[in-house]
């Protein structure tokens, strides 16, 4: 073991004076031995060392790289894109995110624009509202979900519907155009999609989808409704000024308040926007 000790010493050494040029080895990132990513960054890109031990369930689909892993401390996780997402330790994510104990979902028609992990739809479920309907482009998600993150979303996903619930697979861009075209209203939408990205302005794909996102939702709403949305850490100051002008775009114009979690799986805290048609405009 002293022998191995000390290789590993003349290793970090040769590494410092190749690579860095100076004698210290604090200026190193730590060399971890596994197969699996133990890193995954904050909301502005700063890298955490995750407790991960096991690599669950992997798969790529035309729309992201799906990964569920476990690690000691928060339970299965999943992981789209190599971001994490929702762990099983992130019910107060979920209930951030709906307002629970200040939003009334009782006999309310509710819609989720995203939310394959199912904890959403789970959770709402509980409230007794009239119906939910669920839209998600990726049905892998929902079956890695259902099979391995069971303690988060229970049974609903076991089937694609239930007494006052649908799960729609499919784009939720083309089905709130058709709701829209139908002249259907709804008490809730549920943007459970995205994060807002990091960016010098508020430009490029992810932006223009945000934004088609925000102006479509708005025209399925009902007078009294309220779009409910995650957008990024608290850490990332610039990209919520971002979405807030884009919120202030918005026509007919929109109020918003805001909450906040700390999230165990992001180990940062998170940021919730509830939006709502401005009635003195």
């Amino acid at each position: 073991m002293a022998q191995v000790g000390e290789r590993c010493r003349e290793l970090d050494r040769d590494l410092v004076e190749r690579v860095v040029g100076i004698h210290r080895s604090q200026a190193l990132v730590p060399i971890k031995r596994g197969t699996f990513k133990r890193y995954y960054p904050t909301s502005d890109d700063r890298l955490l060392e995750y407790d991960i031990d096991e690599l669950v369930f992997e798969e790529r689909t035309p729309y992201q790289k799906i990964q569920i892993v476990h690690s000691k401390s928060l339970g299965n996780m999943l992981v789209l894109d190599d971001l994490q997402n929702i762990s099983e330790a992130d019910l107060i994510y979920t209930e951030t995110l709906m307002g629970r104990g200040i939003e009334n979902y009782k006999d309310k028609e509710i819609v989720i624009l995203g939310g394959g992990d199912g904890a959403l739809l789970y959770e709402l479920l509980k409230e007794k509202p009239k119906e939910v309907i669920m839209l998600e482009i990726d049905e892998v998600v929902m079956k890695a979900c259902a099979k391995h993150m069971r303690s988060i979303c229970g049974d609903v996903l076991d089937k694609m519907s239930g007494p006052n619930y649908e799960i729609i697979v499919g784009d939720c861009v083309k089905a709130i155009e058709q709701y829209i075209k139908e002249g259907r209203k709804f008490d809730y939408v549920f943007g459970d999609l995205t994060d807002v990205p990091l960016s010098e302005a508020p430009t490029g794909e992810l932006w223009d989808f945000i934004n088609k996102i925000l102006s479509l939702s708005f025209k399925i709403l009902k007078p009294d409704g309220k779009f409910m949305t995650h957008v990024i850490g608290s850490a990332a100051g610039d990209a919520l000024k971002m979405y807030e002008t884009q919120l202030m775009k918005l026509q007919p114009p929109v109020k918003f308040t805001t909450s906040h979690a700390f999230v165990p799986s992001f180990l940062e805290d998170w940021v919730f926007y509830q939006v709502f048609f401005d009635k003195k405009q």
